[in-house]
């Protein structure tokens, strides 16, 4: 195969296996505003049947959603696997591979969590599941940066300075936007920090406003592109704040409907929005880790910053 730092299905499996990690996250995400967590009372099976054997399209409601989510676990487990095999034989740089084990671990860890939450009938554990989702969805998408083209040739470089700032906005950003996630889901799952996770929604977004600017004013194209995306998912995530607020306890004369489709579908849609927000806050804090790294390496060198246009220094590091 072609050298792993250019390999441009390495980075194609990386995507597709973050890609359908959603689709167990969309449905985790209706089963639990749909509060359909415990359909069934056992697990792996469901009422009996095994996985495959259960009669899902002919399954209703609450069954039909929690099987749809096991069902999806499945997917993501078996990609998880095919992505560790396969760094495993072409990836060449080791912590990489470290990276695709641990997605698998961090999986499987996911899979025993969210059965253990129906085998003992636990609300915490399903808090836990949520939140580790998240975590896990964010990791899938950092080795579908480092496996990508821009990783190694994301072009100019800042001086190592303005950049370090830029890192310490973006940690301190993803740090912000995971609290306001996780105050989402003492919400959801157990009735709590309702007025925390409001209050708050102001500080994650004006922290990630911030960096977004910041890292378009930073003059680096290979932050642009991120940083226009967290901007717009940033007020997309407002608006759908709003409208769950709306949906589920009324404003004016709206009245909320418990479970109805405009309710499941904004309340769904804000939990998602979350996590990609998340996601998008990660990436780029790596991606200006990466720059950081870049131009130390070249100032070891000798290089000047300026001259700089892509060409990965052989020493050491994160290549």
């Amino acid at each position: 195969m072609n050298d792993s730092l250019s390999n441009p299905w390495l980075h194609r499996l990386a995507v597709l296996t973050a890609c359908l990690a959603l689709l167990p996250i969309v449905m985790g995400a209706l089963v639990t505003t749909k509060d359909a967590g415990m359909a069934f009372r056992d697990w792996p099976t469901s009422d009996g049947h095994g996985m495959f054997a259960y009669p899902w399209f002919q399954s209703m409601g609450d069954q039909f959603l929690e099987h749809g989510h096991r069902l999806a676990g499945i997917v993501i487990g078996i990609a998880s696997i095919a992505l560790c095999v396969v760094f495993a034989i072409a990836e060449r740089r080791t912590w990489v591979k470290g990276l695709a084990l641990f997605a698998l671990l961090a999986i499987v860890f996911q899979g025993l969590l969210g059965g253990q939450r129906v085998l003992l009938d636990a609300r915490g554990l399903a808090f836990i599941h949520g939140s580790f989702a998240a975590l896990v969805f964010s990791l899938l998408c950092a080795i579908a940066l480092v496996t990508s083209r821009g990783w190694n040739t994301p072009g100019e470089v800042s001086s190592a300075a303005s950049l370090s700032r830029l890192r310490a906005l973006a940690i301190a950003a993803a740090i912000c936007v995971f609290t306001q996630y996780v105050l989402g889901g003492l919400i959801r799952l157990q009735g709590k920090a309702l007025h925390e996770h409001l209050g708050f929604a102001f500080v994650a977004a004006g922290m990630v406003i911030w960096l977004a600017m910041a890292a378009a004013a930073s003059g680096v194209g290979w932050l642009r592109a991120p940083a226009a995306m967290l901007s717009l998912g940033t007020l997309l995530q407002l608006a759908l704040g709003a409208g769950a607020w709306v949906t589920k306890f009324g404003f004016g004369d709206s009245v909320a409907v418990y479970g109805s489709p405009v309710q499941v579908t904004v309340r769904t849609a804000h939990v998602l929005t979350g996590m990609l927000l998340l996601a998008a806050t990660v990436v780029m804090a790596l991606r200006i880790a990466r720059l950081q790294w870049l131009t130390l390496a070249h100032s070891q060198q000798g290089t000047p910053v300026e001259s700089y246009r892509g060409n990965v220094p052989v020493a050491g590091g994160l290549r």
